[in-house]
């Protein structure tokens, strides 16, 4: 495996905000992310494919998109061949569509039904020859030339290529690229919660949910738990789609409140209730931002399983998921904070990332956003890169899951 060995994502939008697709690397400097090693790549795409693919389910997130670096050497490893060809494009240097063995390469693999991604081209001096060849064409927003883009990118509209656009890092940006029809590479804008004109603070829904929440913190009766769920249809509808979409493993779908404790014990409902809680925003919502959140809890509580108790393990989900709770309902955290309370080591976690909570918490934040602190975060906890990235995998999986029960 390669020597920087930790996995980083950056999700792909859609003009709708959409999630539909995920670029992976190693972790390394920016400065080095295009000179990875062919056998540093194979294992990428070995480890991937080991743990986003299986037997009977097949791809394991959906119709999302694995965007992979790559070079012409690659093209010809089992690593790749592990990987779904659907859902596979391969991003790739113009300087490698030229006449000659790698063009071939190119071409026997674009046939086998892998995306390919041209990096580095310049649209006006892209052939249609070329252009057959790819599914993707990166192309760079300017702001001061948008309509003779429009004009270039219409052109590719009607040859079926897909246009992404890189380092967006304004949702005013991303408006622009989603005006003429670009997906987009969104760097750290994930964690950026969209404009909004919406009245900051809780909604109808958010106060309920907390009120449910301070009722399972204080061991209420389950009738007095569903006699409150019961007013809102909605919300009742939802808990109980996300816990039978959670990959439990239940051999029976869960039917109401009373049968989800029964099946799987009254702490769990805590957590599914903080997913609740951000999913009933309206204020400064983005689909990146949630689900961001989502995998953000459900690593930081993988992390944890290992090296402590169920229920434990259960607060370090309701720890990622508030960590990123003051984005998602446009309030300060403090307020946050004093709108609900919570057990003290995930209070502690959220202010200052220390405690028992904190360092995992830390961990699963840093592998977002390419920090360096990973491998020190990891080995403090005694956590090997494999199993972080295991987790990391898993917990996308199970995001996308969750995403498919809104």
């Amino acid at each position: 495996m390669s020597e920087v060995n930790f996995i980083v994502r950056e999700p792909l939008l859609d003009p709708k905000q959409k999630v539909i697709g995920l670029q992976l690397s190693w972790q390394h400097p920016s400065d080095q992310a295009e000179n990875e090693s062919v056998e540093n790549l194979d294992a990428l795409m070995t480890f991937v494919a080991e743990h986003l693919n299986d037997d009977d389910k097949g791809f394991l997130l959906g119709d999302n998109l694995l965007f992979i670096e790559a070079v012409p050497a690659l093209l010809q490893t089992e690593g790749l061949r592990l990987l779904s060809p659907k859902n596979t494009v391969l991003i790739m240097s113009k300087r490698y569509f030229v006449e000659g063995p790698e063009l071939e390469l190119i071409k026997k693999v674009r046939a086998e039904g892998y995306g390919i991604s041209v990096r580095g081209g310049d649209l006006s001096g892209l052939d249609r020859t070329m252009l057959s060849q790819v599914s993707h064409v990166e192309v760079q927003l300017g702001a001061a030339n948008l309509s003779a883009q429009a004009k270039a990118y219409a052109v590719l509209k009607q040859l079926s290529v897909r246009m992404v656009a890189r380092k967006v890092s304004t949702w005013q940006d991303y408006d622009a690229c989603s005006a003429l029809g670009l997906d987009c590479f969104v760097g750290k804008l994930h964690l950026t919660p969209r404009p909004s004109t919406n009245q900051k603070g809780l909604n109808s829904s958010q106060t309920t949910i907390l009120q449910l929440m301070e009722m399972v913190r204080k061991n209420a009766d389950i009738q007095q738990l569903e006699a409150v769920v019961k007013r809102d249809a909605t919300l009742a509808y939802k808990l109980l789609r996300y816990i039978n979409s959670a990959g439990f493993g239940l051999r029976t779908e869960v039917q109401s409140l009373k049968h989800a404790v029964q099946i799987l014990g009254y702490s769990p409902l805590y957590r599914w209730l903080s997913l609740l809680l951000a999913t009933a925003s309206t204020s400064g919502y983005s689909p990146v931002l949630l689900e961001t959140a989502i995998v953000r809890g459900r690593f930081a509580e993988l992390l944890g399983q290992s090296q402590m108790s169920k229920s434990e393990a259960e607060n370090l989900f309701v720890a990622g998921m508030f960590s990123l709770l003051d984005r998602l309902l446009g309030i300060p955290m403090e307020e946050v904070l004093s709108t609900i309370q919570l057990p003290e080591a995930v209070t502690e976690a959220l202010i200052s990332r220390g405690g028992l909570y904190g360092p995992y918490l830390a961990l699963a934040e840093a592998c977002e956003l390419n920090s360096m602190l990973v491998g020190s975060l990891a080995e403090s906890l005694d956590i090997t890169p494999a199993d972080v990235n295991k987790a990391h995998l898993s917990a996308l999986v199970f995001a996308k899951n969750i995403a498919s029960a809104a």
